[in-house]
């Protein structure tokens, strides 16, 4: 099971991450609204933000869904699909 993780951005607060995407890259939201999106960047110069929208957002989150079904990471795979049932119904 993964842990739950956190990071302060300089001028959104406290952000949530969803998951990883690739190596040194992950997908952050607001904690509380869980309406702005950030793939965040951790590189030799430090974490980068990036803002998506909430539409790249999803479709980095299918991407990544695709990739851990083809990888067999059923675990990983269970917990990103539920947490995209909670946060993008329809």
């Amino acid at each position: 099971m993964t842990s739950e993780n956190y990071l302060n951005h300089p001028t959104f607060g406290l952000l949530y991450r969803i998951c990883v995407v690739e190596e040194n890259q992950e997908l952050f939201t607001t904690l509380y609204a869980q309406r702005i999106f950030f793939l965040v960047t951790n590189n030799a110069d430090g974490l980068s933000f990036q803002p998506l929208t909430r539409a790249d957002a999803r479709l980095t989150l299918d991407n990544r869904i695709r990739v851990l079904k083809r990888n067999g990471q059923i675990l990983e795979y269970q917990e990103l699909q539920a947490m995209i049932q909670q946060n993008f119904p329809g």
